[in-house]
This record gives C-alpha cells, sequence and structure tokens, in this order.
C-alpha cells in the first residue's frame, strides 16, 4: 500500500493508549493536509511541484471526502502519504455501498445535479481500490501521480 505520510495537518494524539490522528471534518481539510505532505515532499527532494498535478490531486481527494460525507455518513479514516511520484490518498466512511457514477441525464430527459465525481476520481487518479472494512463500511485509495 502506501508508506504514510505525517504532517503537521495529521499530528498524533493518544487516547485510551492508542494514536489517533485527527481526521478532516471539511473537504478543505483534507486539501490542507495534501498540499502540506507534497510541499514537503518537493521541498525535501528538491524537484519543483507540478501546480497541474497536484490541482488533479485536491481535486480527487475533494471528491473523494465530499461523497464520504454526502453518501458515506462521515469520514470515519484518512491517511495521505506520498511515495515517489505518487500521492496515496484513503478515505474510509460508514457506507458499505460501492459509489456510482450516475448519468446526467433521468429517464424523463431532465437534467440532474450530481454524480460527476466518482468518474472524476477514476479519471485522474492512477489507480483506484475500494475495500470493504471488518467493522463495517469501506474504504478508497486513490494513487494520483504528482508528474
Amino acid at each position: 500500500m502506501c508508506e504514510e505520510h505525517r504532517t503537521e495537518a495529521t499530528p498524533e494524539l493518544f487516547v485510551v493508549g492508542r494514536r489517533v490522528r485527527p481526521r478532516p471534518r471539511r473537504p478543505a481539510e483534507a486539501r490542507r493536509a495534501v498540499e502540506r505532505a507534497v510541499s514537503e515532499r518537493c521541498r525535501a527532494s528538491h524537484v519543483p511541484c507540478d501546480a497541474q498535478a497536484l490541482s488533479d490531486a485536491l481535486l480527487v481527494v475533494s471528491e473523494l471526502t465530499t461523497n464520504a460525507i454526502l453518501h458515506g455518513g462521515g469520514i470515519t479514516d484518512f491517511h495521505v502519504a506520498v511515495q515517489g511520484r505518487l500521492l496515496c490518498v484513503s478515505v474510509s466512511d460508514r457506507s458499505a455501498a460501492l459509489p456510482v457514477a450516475r448519468e446526467p441525464v433521468d429517464p424523463q430527459g431532465r437534467w440532474r445535479p450530481g454524480g460527476h465525481g466518482w468518474p472524476i476520481v477514476c479519471r485522474l487518479a492512477r489507480d483506484v481500490r475500494v475495500t470493504d472494512l471488518p467493522s463495517g463500511g469501506k474504504r478508497i485509495t486513490a494513487m494520483v501521480p504528482l508528474s
């Protein structure tokens, strides 16, 4: 899977003898964690960050976290890591339902909003995996190229 990269956005807390990372409550918090992880990696490796690749990564994390909040019962876990030239982001939620893409037009020919996030994630990420969690819910992990 991914090596975890901790940033200021994901400090460890100790709760009843175990480490717990605060998870984002809003997509903006998840985007900040991604920006920090990518900029730290670029600084450490002395390789300039690709602005378009970062933009793609931010869109992917926005879609995954928004969908977890709106359709998955909330974010239950969140990890961000930079591995080589890939960003690995994992978002877990309470729902076991698989993400689906909806047709933009309903059977009566009326335009309907929404349903575009999952195709965006699948188009921008190199690898996307959905894993059932033993305690219920699912984890979606996406690998987004950073170059």
